[in-house]
């Protein structure tokens, strides 16, 4: 089922040629004036100059063309070169009703599905997840499936840090405080203790006395240095302890994100990619690509074209050590050996854009991808307070991710708890919509900017917010719900007229395919949040203008049912692309 802009996009196309003019004028967009018009072609203001005829003139010629056709209610001329177009609600409401009939609502399978790798999460082992992992999770948590919907194969990574020099700072305090564990007896031959020496508390408390102490205690910092290389060159006691900490840190992580509703396809680490480092370091020396610079093993990725200075890339250190570098670029041949991605999407910090540019150039100059495989990096901004700076604790301190996202739901459970519901309900439906408050708060907003981050503004039940996508959903379930089970369907339209709010309704609808297209496209979940806000409103004004169940006319009844089926349906396959449910009632 073709998208109703490609439709329209077609007719207009052809009346172009139509006229002797080139089809491709014929792209139609939106209209950003739908007090005028639902959708407009400007093309004839970029055919004027090729023509060498004022626009006005060629759109009247188009408009002159398409006036027979009965797919539009309205198509003119608009000075100085617009073309206003708005669609015939009978035509509407014919596509909706084969919309609603067909698989995904009528979105058209990837015409070329692409294999793809999204890189989000990032967190490090041995620490408590922070509000810095907030967004990178449910962005990229999103994408993953927005992109997978769309047709293609999506592998979502979460890429743990588990291979660098926290490790060895752990591992050193252990040590400080056990030394009498097996596992720093060299001596030692036996089997280790299955159930690791510590909890994850106590790893939350060690790793960040230990990186403070380290800072002013050299010694201390050159024995977490040798740790951390004992480790990567397979020290047996230190490996068993590497992998009590992954274990017990693994367990953790997967407990909270799944609170998130965040799902990872892998857990691959940063110690995964340490094989694929030795042949692909000797890779870059042997094709000339790999050179020393003061002591270091550098890659030049500099180009003539550049307007500010983008470093070498470095990829050992002077002391032969490798650095974050070397295992990302090795992660990148990992996953061009295990999955050959069309596209690698890295959901990082806006923050680190150079550090990124640096890799993917590296990578590319030395055939670590193919030529045709995009590397994406997807920035995202900052969580600000209403001070507009860095969301912290009331003291100063990282807010836990868990601290923060049980503040929202307390929010919520304030603002729900006298409803006449089971206080057991009231809980676990706060905890649904505080979970959408605090997603949506964040997905609606374009990735890359930053946002304020206001409790009582992302919990209200009005406005652009996830609990009054939510409130929607319910309206409509309760609606549904009064039919005493009969079963209704979407009929097909009958020869009626319609209303203002039911034609914005039907046209709200019709854009599903393509908003979740160009969500996909431009990796922009906020466009999805765009849509279903603009539905839920729509909806909504039909609702409080109209009596749906007490609806005389049987027929007109009958669509409206199946416009409330259909636009539940909608909403509900929206909101699991981004992540979030809907309660039965609240």
């Amino acid at each position: 089922m073709k998208k109703i802009i490609t439709i329209i996009s077609e007719k207009v196309s052809q009346a172009f040629a139509a006229c002797g003019y080139d089809a491709a004028y014929g792209a139609v967009s939106v209209s950003n004036r739908p007090d005028l018009c639902q959708y407009q072609c400007n093309g004839a203001l970029t055919a004027a100059k090729q023509f060498h005829k004022a626009p006005i003139v060629i759109a009247e010629e188009i408009a002159a063309a398409l006036s027979g056709e009965d797919l539009f209610s309205l198509c003119e001329a608009v000075k100085p070169g617009f073309i206003n177009i708005s669609l015939n609600t009978a035509f509407l409401a014919r596509y909706v009703y084969e919309m609603s009939r067909s698989e995904k609502f009528g979105m058209e399978p990837a015409g070329e599905p692409q294999t793809i790798v999204v890189d989000y999460g990032g967190p490090n082992v041995a620490k408590a997840l922070h509000v810095g992992h907030l967004r990178p999770a449910i962005i990229g948590e999103a994408v993953k499936r927005i992109l997978r919907y769309a047709g293609n194969e999506v592998i979502g990574d979460a890429h743990l840090g588990d291979w660098g020099l926290q490790i060895g700072l752990i591992i050193t305090e252990l040590r400080v405080r056990q030394p009498e564990l097996p596992y720093f007896d060299e001596s030692f031959a036996g089997e280790y203790p299955k159930e690791p020496p510590f909890t994850m508390s106590d790893l939350e408390e060690i790793y960040p006395y230990a990186s403070e102490y380290s800072k002013t205690h050299e010694d201390y910092k050159e024995a977490a240095r040798h740790a951390t290389y004992l480790l990567q060159n397979g020290h047996r006691g230190y490996r068993a302890l590497w992998e009590h900490i992954m274990t017990v840190s693994m367990n953790d992580l997967k407990k909270n994100y799944k609170k998130l509703n965040v799902e990872f396809d892998l857990w691959k680490k940063e110690s995964d990619a340490q094989p694929y480092i030795p042949e692909m370091i000797q890779k870059m020396k042997d094709e000339g690509h790999a050179h020393i610079s003061e002591g270091a093993l550098v890659v030049d990725v500099k180009e003539e074209s550049d307007t500010k200075e983008i470093p070498p890339c470095m990829i050992l250190k002077s002391d032969g050590a490798t650095l974050y570098n070397t295992t990302d670029l090795a992660t990148i041949v990992e996953r061009m050996k295990l999955f050959s991605p069309n596209q690698i999407i890295y959901v990082v910090d806006k923050r680190q854009s150079l550090y990124f540019e640096q890799i993917f150039r590296c990578a590319r100059k030395t055939h670590l991808v193919n030529e045709d495989t995009k590397l994406t990096f997807l920035g995202f901004g900052t969580m600000n307070g209403r001070d507009g700076k860095p969301f912290k604790t009331r003291d100063g301190g990282v807010m836990r991710l868990e601290q923060l996202v049980q503040s929202i739901v307390d929010e919520v459970y304030e603002k729900m708890k006298d409803r006449d519901m089971p206080e057991e309900e009231i809980r676990r439906v706060a905890g649904q919509v505080g979970l959408a408050a605090l997603k949506y708060g964040d997905l609606s907003n374009q990735a890359s900017k930053d946002y304020i981050f206001d409790v009582e503004r992302f919990t209200s039940f009005e406005g652009n917010t996830g609990p009054y996508i939510l409130y929607t959903m319910v309206r409509i379930k309760s609606i549904l719900g009064r039919l005493d089970g009969a079963e209704a369907s979407m009929p097909e339209p009958s020869k009626r007229s319609y209303g203002t709010e039911e034609t914005n309704w039907l046209l709200t609808l019709s854009r599903f395919a393509d908003t979740v297209e160009r969500a996909a496209a431009e990796l922009a979940p906020h466009k999805l949040c765009q849509y279903i806000y603009e539905l839920a409103n729509v909806f909504n004004s039909f609702y409080h203008g109209n009596k749906i169940l007490t609806e005389a006319d049987e027929a007109k009844k009958a669509e409206w049912i199946g416009l409330l089926q259909t636009t539940l349906a909608v909403l509900q396959t929206c909101i699991d692309l981004l992540a979030f449910e809907a309660p039965d009632r609240m």
